[in-house]
């Protein structure tokens, strides 16, 4: 399929190997922070919060989170040009909605005698919250969107990436504390180049389903 679109997810794959020496422009930068920014979820929620570790500093603290496991990820905090931490808020209230509400109405999305109406949507929310105020099943489903958009982004950028599950959430809570403010990162995104030289995932072919194993039309 000779769709844009298309070539670049045939392109985008997971790097293994990058080359610490090349940084994502600071153009660059600024349309994947936009387009985490305008990332979907449910009922606009936007349970989440975004750690973007650029700085050697950062990248120490963060390269520090693999002491205890998961150390084939650890080169990445040092080698990657940026790190992203997707964090989810495990305790996303109705009084946190109501404030996602209020940018409904000021950015005119929303007309403000309908305000009251929509707050109703928080019910979707409550459906997934326990006896004691933990959501973070859903909310971390909603960063799960983001993540899946800005691997998207990154593919039309022609930037590399690397989704990595494989972090401490302990350690990271821990050594970004105050930046994550209650928010909880189970997945993390390392991006840059690739060392082609090195990199032994670089230029394999895709290994998917064929569509009519996945997608049935009715």
């Amino acid at each position: 399929m000779a769709h844009q679109i298309i070539k670049d997810l045939h392109n985008r794959y997971t790097a293994k190997q990058y080359d610490s020496s090349k940084r994502i422009s600071d153009e660059d930068i600024e349309v994947i922070k936009e387009a985490i920014r305008l990332s979907a979820s449910s009922i606009n929620s936007q349970p989440w919060k975004f750690i973007l570790v650029e700085s050697e500093e950062g990248k120490q603290r963060l390269h520090d989170t693999f002491a205890n496991k998961h150390q084939f990820n650890q080169h990445h905090a040092k080698e990657a040009s940026h790190t992203l931490l997707l964090a989810y808020d495990p305790k996303f209230t109705k009084e946190k909605f109501s404030k996602r509400v209020d940018v409904e109405v000021s950015s005119g999305h929303l007309p403000a005698d309908m305000r009251d109406n929509f707050m109703g949507a928080y019910a979707f929310a409550e459906m997934n919250t326990d006896e004691n105020g933990y959501n973070g099943s859903w909310t971390k489903a909603q960063v799960y969107l983001a993540l899946g958009n800005v691997l998207h982004t990154l593919a039309r950028l022609n930037i590399a990436s690397t989704p990595m599950e494989g972090v401490d959430p302990e350690l990271i809570s821990e050594k970004f504390n105050a930046e994550l403010d209650g928010h909880i990162c189970e997945v993390a995104l390392a991006m840059g180049y690739p060392n082609t030289d090195e990199d032994w995932n670089h230029g394999l072919p895709k290994a998917r389903l064929a569509v009519e194993d996945i997608i049935t039309t009715v």
